[in-house]
């Protein structure tokens, strides 16, 4: 039968959607605290953090940022929110070692996990150690306490970076079992992606989330039109696409996606509304995912305005903490880089740089919508047409040919990764934009981390991803709970 699939390790789906129901266990078990209990220490700020908005530009390197900036300068003659906010001084800056529990290159689960349960934990897991116990996540204990909870992604919902602030399994892929905990666990506000995992006729197991959802009295919207405008506090589960959603270009160079749905911006006011209306207080959780996949695609275009787009989630996010600055926690990180983007060198005394970057300004579509449109039989002349309507560029034939040979699978690389179609258009577009990239795979970083508001004094120029989880509880004034130990 479907609903007894093994899911991992001998461990069949029912088994872990018992850790749905953790909360009693947890609130009793003996051992020892997080590892990330000395922000604790410094009790000046325990209690007065009613709201923490949590944000993560997810596989954001500092060629990102930088970029991102560049283009916002150039498109609205302002920098961009997070660069403001550094050349205010509004913010307290510093570097997270994002370090997981099996390596120094992390993954989104575990990394997301590190900040949600205040333990290093093996690439792939959530919020669960190697020998399958769990730790409980803050959503939860947040929940428990009486606090309103959120979720905000451009992926899909039960992505890593959400689903390590609220779930337990022992591998990300389990994105169903994510959604049948989210159920269970009650998490208030849920914005983004994934309609396929609480579909009954996609899931494996026939389970109708939407219905279970709708019973216990949220609004499911599947459309920007259907989540409409914010009323005061009630629960909302949205999931706009059936997988992630669209690269922000092509979002808004599409009418029809325009049209059903919402922005990361529009998503973030509309959950921060929401929550704020309940009066209890809240942790939000908001991601920008797509910068990440940009990444991994060596696609500047998805790269530079998908953190564009989350920079425009900053400024609605703090405009609210301008509101309630002494309440108000505020996080603007990532959990990690990823292919080190950058712009490079171009031309005579570097005098092309600029041209070349300014280029990506008339690009309407992202290098996915391109590759979207090709295949292995497709000809020069469709490459060369594709990649035109995309980016206006005059792309040149021999390197449409080496696209070609790419796609059928023919062209070879000193880096094998870079042999990949979407790889090879990512480099051969350097050569007109000079953006180019170390690889397509997540980096060891130390990444960019800015905070303010009550907990953000304790700061300092390097904090460790573990320390987030005391940091976090404390500030709110709710207690570190004893944990199961790793």
């Amino acid at each position: 039968m479907k609903n007894s699939k093994k899911t991992n390790a001998g461990l069949n789906r029912r088994d872990f959607l018992k850790f749905g129901a953790l909360t009693g266990m947890f609130a009793g078990a003996s051992g020892v605290a997080s590892a990330c209990a000395t922000p604790a220490s410094n009790g000046n700020f325990a209690g007065r953090a009613k709201y923490i908005i949590f944000m993560v530009s997810d596989g954001m390197s500092h060629g990102t940022l930088q970029m991102a900036d560049l283009m916002s300068r150039r498109l609205h003659g302002r920098p961009s929110k997070w660069i403001e906010l550094y050349e205010q001084r509004a913010v307290t800056r510093g570097l997270m070692d994002m370090t997981t529990g099996n390596a120094s290159v992390p993954d989104s689960a575990a990394a997301s996990s590190s900040w949600g349960c205040g333990h290093r934990i093996t690439n792939g897991n959530v919020n669960m150690d190697d020998n399958e116990n769990p730790f409980e996540p803050i959503i939860p204990i947040f929940g428990r306490h009486g606090r309103k909870t959120g979720l905000v992604t451009t992926t899909e919902i039960t992505h890593a970076t959400p689903a390590g602030f609220t779930a337990n399994v022992q591998r990300r892929h389990m994105q169903d079992d994510i959604a049948a905990q989210y159920l269970e666990r009650e998490v208030d506000v849920m914005l983004g992606g994934g309609r396929r995992h609480f579909d009954p006729d996609v899931r494996e197991d026939g389970q109708d989330l939407y219905a279970g959802f709708r019973d216990k009295g949220y609004k499911v919207a599947l459309t920007k039109a259907e989540l409409g405008q914010p009323n005061g506090f009630g629960r909302v589960l949205g999931t706009f696409t059936e997988r992630h959603l669209p690269y922000s270009r092509d979002h808004e160079n599409t009418e029809e996606l325009v049209l059903d749905v919402p922005t990361l911006a529009e998503m973030s006011k509309y959950a921060i509304d929401t929550l704020y209306a309940s009066g209890d207080g809240f942790i939000l959780q908001i991601e920008g995912g797509r910068v990440d996949h940009a990444a991994h695609s060596m696609d500047a275009t998805g790269l530079v305005y998908d953190q564009i787009a989350f920079d425009d989630a900053i400024r609605v996010a703090w405009d609210f903490y301008l509101q309630h600055p002494d309440e108000t926690l505020i996080v603007m990180t990532t959990d990690h880089g990823n292919a080190n983007p950058s712009l490079n060198a171009a031309g005579s005394g570097y005098n092309d740089s600029d041209p070349f970057f300014n280029r990506l300004q008339e690009f309407t579509y992202t290098n996915n919508w391109i590759m979207r449109g090709l295949n292995e039989d497709s000809s020069v002349a469709d490459i060369v047409a594709r990649v035109g309507t995309a980016t206006g560029l005059d792309f040149e034939r021999d390197h449409a040919r080496m696209l070609q040979q790419a796609l059928r699978g023919e062209f070879q690389a000193a880096y094998a990764m870079k042999a990949r179609p979407m790889n090879v258009l990512g480099g051969l577009m350097s050569n007109y934009t000079a953006v180019s990239f170390t690889g397509s795979v997540h980096t060891a970083d130390y990444v960019e981390l800015a905070a303010a508001g009550p907990g953000s004094e304790t700061l300092g120029p390097i904090t460790r991803n573990t320390d987030w989880f005391g940091l976090m509880l404390t500030a709110a004034g709710i207690e570190i709970p004893e944990m199961r130990q790793s």
